[in-house]
């Protein structure tokens, strides 16, 4: 059966492997987003002040379990933001007592709330020493930040100046390189050691450069890493599609708010969380690729991490345009939903 005769499709309750929930009012606004759909989800530590410590990050998760609506049902996987102080010791009894499943690593100054980062990756080799040893993944934004390097070449530089020496050195360490933007990571990642894997988000399948740029200026399409050139958008969604279990799903969707987007300095982040699903059950249908979706939102991401798939599921059904509300409304101010540019045909039910 061709894709296109598809109208319904039901597959296991898919899990975001990067996922952005703030703090305070605009975490009580946008979880509900996330868990209506997603079961589970890696959530990034990039708070102010970051969550460095296991003591932090079993903290953070309280909070964001207290502002879980009560009837839904979510599980947060935290992560550590790494230092170059991160203590190994600290890492490990985070890892093994179940509190966090990731350290997240941010070259300093990469991304939103990356000050605190690493500038020199010598000073972290013991950690990753010890998370190769006990088996705990390392979740990678993956860009330098030497402003002489061109923006749109970041991920590539990273992958040859960063990434690979990592790798050398470490073969065992598990390592998740995080919203691939670049034929180039994709390239690097079916080339790699098998403890290596990838996140696409939903908006990197959908948009490129010219989206953000041409026609005048779109800084709700802004995000970090920036989406790059249509080749690169394709590979994107060739890997996705591909069933590859070393590629699956993080949105990296990351609300600001309108006013802190629309200024002279606006924020990275795309907030993608209330329409993934319907947005990239048009992208795979459209690559007549429908029956690979559960793979990329279900299946991949729980098998790298050692966790079993989901046993709810969900369904979507194909129909009239469903539409998603423009903005969202927080204690902090309105946030804007993301707008693929295309009508939106399939419907999430439980």
């Amino acid at each position: 059966m061709k894709d296109a005769a598809l109208t319904s499709l039901t597959l296991r309750r898919p899990d975001d492997w990067h996922l952005h929930l703030r703090d305070g009012a605009m975490l009580q606004a946008v979880l509900p987003e996330s868990a209506r759909h997603f079961a589970r989800a890696i959530i990034m530590p990039n708070l102010v002040p970051p969550v460095v410590t296991a003591a932090q990050a079993s903290a953070y998760r309280d909070r964001i379990m207290a502002a879980l609506p009560s009837d839904m049902t979510f599980e947060p996987l935290m992560t550590l933001y790494m230092t170059e102080e991160t203590d190994p010791d600290d890492v490990e009894a985070a890892f093994t007592s179940g509190i966090a499943r990731a350290v997240k690593l941010y070259p300093a100054g990469a991304t939103t709330n990356s000050a605190s980062g690493v500038t020199d990756f010598d000073r972290i080799r013991p950690v990753l020493d010890r998370m190769a040893d006990i088996g705990m993944p390392l979740c990678v934004h993956g860009e330098v930040t030497d402003s002489r390097i061109d923006i749109f070449d970041r991920e590539a530089v990273f992958i040859d100046k960063v990434l690979k020496p990592i790798r050398k050195k470490n073969p065992d360490l598990k390592i998740v390189m995080e919203h691939v933007t670049t034929e180039d990571a994709v390239d690097y990642v079916r080339d790699a050691h098998k403890n290596t894997a990838a996140t696409i988000t939903t908006h990197h399948l959908i948009i490129n450069r010219n989206n953000i740029l041409a026609g005048g200026i779109k800084p709700h399409y802004y995000c970090l890493p920036v989406a790059k050139r249509e080749a690169h958008r394709v590979a994107l969604v060739q890997a996705a599609i591909s069933g590859d279990k070393r590629f699956f799903l993080g949105t990296d969707s990351a609300p600001h708010t309108d006013p802190a987007k629309l200024q002279p300095c606006g924020c990275a982040g795309i907030f993608t969380a209330p329409n993934t699903m319907s947005c990239l059950a048009e992208v795979f249908e459209a690559a007549e690729a429908l029956p690979k979706l559960e793979a990329f939102t279900s299946l991949n991401g729980p098998r790298f991490y050692g966790l079993p798939p989901n046993e709810a599921t969900i369904t979507l059904k194909k129909g009239d345009p469903v539409t998603y509300p423009e903005q969202i409304s927080t204690g902090d101010g309105p946030v804007t939903v993301f707008d693929p540019g295309f009508p939106l045909h399939w419907h999430v039910t439980p």
